[in-house]
């Protein structure tokens, strides 16, 4: 299977989706333990929440790959993002701690060199083209990155996650005016708790691309999925909680499009 889903939009807006994917290697789909054969820490459905930015004009990338393989948001020296509880660049444990491999059955470090050359880099030299082309067509470009994770994880945050968690490296990866944009979007519901920089402040794509002095911004947004899905197998969509989030999703995104172009 090719490592990603890409299509191009008119909008300077590239939405990057790196987590939805299922597919596995042959070896990871043999190693799997038994609580990730059913692949519980996928951003479930995201493609579809977010079918809307197509109609926008926005480009939209897919990541094909489940993060067991190999997860396009860690750095590629697999260097922590994170000083608290955290998984890395080839997972060896899921969300709640447990073992993500069969004992003895973790995929060689050859062939994580291979997931490495041929999904890690396709994927990311596919973001940085689309970048390079949305600058150079409209003077800039911006990066939306789009995540979900289960609203309670005792191992990587106390209690109930926000619905809406913003990351912007800590205001290092877009201007203020986008950031006002985005919390002022935020402040005007009243239906989904939120935090800007909270637990997740942007894994590597965000951190790596957004550079709002060289005319590249990027935000990313980690969903609490209770909030338009079921947290438990078979994470099964819920179309009346989806559409609902989506409500709020349409102004974010088009806050970020008017509040992203250059002055």
């Amino acid at each position: 299977m090719t490592p990603f889903h890409f299509t191009q939009g008119t909008l300077p807006l590239l939405v990057s989706i790196p987590h939805a994917g299922t597919q596995l290697t042959p070896e990871v789909d043999a190693g799997l333990s038994d609580a990730a054969r059913g692949l519980p820490d996928t951003d479930w459905h995201i493609p579809l929440l977010y079918d809307f930015v197509r109609d926008l004009g926005a480009s939209v990338l897919i990541g094909h790959y489940s993060r067991f393989v190999i997860d396009l948001n860690r750095p590629p020296d697999n260097q922590p993002l994170y000083t608290t509880a955290t998984t890395g660049l080839y997972p060896e444990t899921l969300f709640d701690g447990s073992p993500t491999f069969a004992p003895d059955k973790t995929p060689t470090a050859e062939q994580r060199q291979g997931y490495l050359d041929h999904i890690w880099h396709p994927y990311h030299q596919q973001i940085q083209q689309e970048l390079a082309r949305l600058k150079a067509q409209h003077g800039y470009a911006l990066l939306f990155d789009a995540h979900s994770i289960a609203s309670v994880i005792p191992r990587l945050f106390d209690g109930q996650l926000p619905d809406l968690n913003i990351g912007t490296n800590d205001g290092g990866s877009c201007t203020p005016a986008v950031t006002a944009a985005i919390q002022a979007v935020c402040e005007a519901q009243d239906d989904y708790s939120w935090v800007i920089n909270g637990r997740f402040k942007g894994g590597y794509i965000t951190r790596a691309y957004g550079q709002p002095q060289q005319g590249v911004q990027a935000v990313q947004l980690e969903l609490a999925q209770i909030n338009y899905m079921d947290e438990t197998p078979p994470f099964a969509w819920q179309q009346e909680r989806a559409a609902q989030l989506q409500q709020v999703l349409k102004p974010l995104l088009q806050a970020y499009l008017q509040q992203g172009k250059p002055v």
